[in-house]
């Protein structure tokens, strides 16, 4: 996969994209990342690449004609060509009014051959860049950062990751918060005993000493009865994801057995058995009712 960064900042990425997966994934091959500094394209002795906003307000706004002309310069599809799918590219506008970038977004980017990031910077950048240029609008989170390379940043740690042979372990990437499929998490085999999130958060970890400043870790861990394992991670995932994102319930996939699971996490919660670490509120989930009994 090949990575175009728009930026007036190329500096900034001699970081992220010189440590961790991201590293090993460019020295592997897998992608290819081209950092492309945005006043390279201007036309001026000041390289200008910013200018007050029409009808007043807070702030400079990128110009246009410095992006479309290294976008252009890049030779993508057009833009109704990669809207509808026919062109595995996408032009991406880093923006706080953008669709939020989440795990499924960025499994979609990373079926892609190419993707341009474009980082927006100061009050925002000329909006025919959005409707004329870019296909795509991703925030990486509701808040506002001072520019996009940030969310660059993470947009392609997250999908490169994603990539097959990015990781040492590819069912590492099933197994993580968020990462969904579309089979309910029955009991699998015993030998199978981390199970993939299904779309809830991941479940907790532990390693070496087994006791830490009088802290044990659970015993079930030490037992080696895979099935055993299993269940405790399971049933800790649903916890969790009830007790921190109760939202990501309503679409995560769920058995017969998750369901059982929180039917008695949910009856713990309401009993306060065993539960300290949970807050006293109970956040009801559409479509998961409150437990009368375990």
């Amino acid at each position: 996969m090949k990575f175009h960064i728009v930026t007036i900042f190329p500096d900034f990425f001699h970081g992220p994209v010189d440590y961790g997966i991201v590293r090993r994934a460019r020295e592997a091959g897998l992608i290819d990342i081209h950092i492309h500094d945005l006043r390279a394209f201007t036309h001026d002795k000041h390289q200008t690449v910013d200018d007050r906003p029409f009808g007043g307000g807070e702030g400079m706004v990128l110009k246009p004609e410095p992006v479309f002309e290294c976008v252009d310069k890049l030779g993508f599809a057009p833009r109704a060509e990669r809207i509808t799918g026919n062109a595995r590219q996408s032009v991406v506008l880093l923006s706080a009014q953008g669709r939020r970038f989440d795990q499924k977004l960025a499994a979609e980017l990373a079926t892609l051959d190419e993707i341009v990031l474009i980082c927006g910077r100061y009050e925002g950048v000329d909006e025919r860049v959005n409707t004329a240029l870019a296909d795509r609008e991703i925030s990486i989170g509701d808040y506002v950062l001072s520019g996009g390379e940030l969310g660059a940043a993470v947009i392609l740690d997250t999908v490169s990751r994603l990539l097959p042979g990015a990781l040492g372990n590819e069912a590492s990437s099933q197994q993580e918060s968020f990462t969904a499929d579309n089979t309910p998490h029955e009991a699998p085999s015993a030998a199978d005993s981390t199970c993939s999130s299904g779309g809830l958060l991941d479940y907790p970890h532990f390693t070496r000493p087994a006791e830490f400043r009088g802290i044990p870790i659970p015993e079930v861990l030490l037992s080696g009865d895979h099935e055993k394992i299993r269940r405790w991670r399971r049933r800790s995932a649903l916890a969790k994801t009830l007790r921190n994102r109760p939202d990501l319930l309503g679409e995560a996939t769920l058995g017969k057995e998750d369901r059982r699971l929180l039917d008695e996490i949910r009856y713990e919660l309401q009993n306060d058995i065993g539960m300290a670490e949970t807050p006293g509120r109970i956040v009801e989930t559409p479509g998961i009712p409150f437990a009368k009994k375990p």
